[in-house]
């Protein structure tokens, strides 16, 4: 098992502990691997009544994948992002589908791989420290991990808004949109996990006790303005309509929007729209794998890798630069499926 999770039976609920504190605990090959087999090892146990997951030491829950490893790979053959993309997918669809109950406690950043992680448990905790984000935009990838599905099932356009502008969530947002099932105070988590491990058959109700009002959620606030504004699947018409609008919202709105990789943010339109319509979480995975296996190895993510992480200038060079040179044909290779002996699959082949 990796050192970078820490997994160990308490009494009868499994915990699995990210420990990667140094990077936020973004997630590794080695990491979605630990958690497979952690949870596959106490599928059949019938003294593990639940499985709760959280992180170690340092402020943030999970702040997404390795993505220095990604472009190193995506920069060669890709085989290595592949992998890690094939092994993460399982993870996510293995959690979502997993009979006994999961608790996530979203302490913290909670970024890409993290969402992943988070959102397939059916108890997922919010507190004041929560951040959560899908900012892929803005390195030139899109919301994975089963983002097509979440997002697409939000209210109204804020899916939408969400993949395109990377905008970060805070606890109460995340409670009023349905990605968090609980707010707790975080000085209330130990309290909580420690009277779960005692009794796991009273999950939901030791939560609902523990919970706090949270919040107004000033995400709903603007409702109404990012349906409007984000009405369309065509990022064109998105751009077009935040510059009719003379709002000083509008106008910082479009000017985000003006960072991020024109091309992935089609990709996540496009995948948003698939994703509403899409018949089982498996399926979602499956596109998902296919499109990341492609933009892994385009020229704007591993731009992106190089502006934002690497030399950190925060000025990549997007190629298209503009929402009118990507394509619908390049989309269309982009989401194009797999042959069948390349295809993401939910369990070993």
């Amino acid at each position: 098992m990796t050192p970078d999770l820490i997994v160990e039976a308490s009494g009868p609920v499994g915990r699995i502990r990210l420990n990667r504190p140094k990077a936020l605990h973004a997630l590794n090959t080695a990491m979605c691997e630990g958690v497979l087999e952690a949870l596959e090892s106490w599928r059949g146990d019938e003294a593990i009544r639940a499985v709760m997951i959280d992180h170690a030491e340092g402020r943030g829950f999970c702040a997404g994948g390795d993505i220095r490893m990604l472009a190193d790979s995506g920069a060669t053959d890709g085989e290595a992002a592949r992998a890690f993309f094939h092994t993460e997918y399982r993870m996510n669809h293995r959690l979502f589908t997993y009979v006994k109950p999961t608790i996530a406690f979203m302490d913290g950043i909670t970024m890409g791989g993290g969402v992943g992680i988070a959102l397939p448990c059916k108890y997922r905790v919010a507190t004041e420290n929560t951040k959560l984000a899908m900012p892929e935009t803005g390195i030139g990838l899109f919301p994975d991990v089963g983002g097509g599905w979440y997002l697409s099932r939000l209210p109204g356009r804020i899916g939408q808004y969400l993949a395109l502008t990377g905008h970060r969530l805070d606890g109460a947002e995340c409670l009023a949109l349905g990605l968090a099932t609980h707010f707790l105070p975080s000085e209330r988590l130990e309290e909580a996990k420690r009277r779960i491990t005692g009794e796991p058959a009273a999950i939901e109700a030791i939560l609902d006790e523990l919970s706090a009002p949270a919040a107004s959620a000033a995400i709903l606030e603007r409702r109404e303005t990012i349906d409007r504004l984000f009405e369309s699947d065509r990022l064109e018409d998105i751009f077009a309509a935040l510059e009719r609008d003379v709002s000083e919202w509008a106008t910082a709105t479009l000017a985000t929007l003006k960072t991020k990789s024109p091309q992935t943010m089609k990709v996540s339109l496009r995948l948003l729209k698939d994703g509403a319509a899409m018949a089982s979480f498996a399926d979602e995975m499956r596109k998902e794998y296919a499109v990341g296996a492609r933009v892994v190895q385009r020229h704007d993510f591993l731009e992106g890798v190089r502006a934002v992480i690497v030399d950190k200038d925060n000025a990549p060079r997007w190629d298209p630069a503009t929402p009118e040179g990507v394509t619908d044909h390049v989309i269309d290779q982009i989401f194009a499926p797999l042959p069948d002996n390349e295809a993401w699959t939910p369990d070993d082949r």
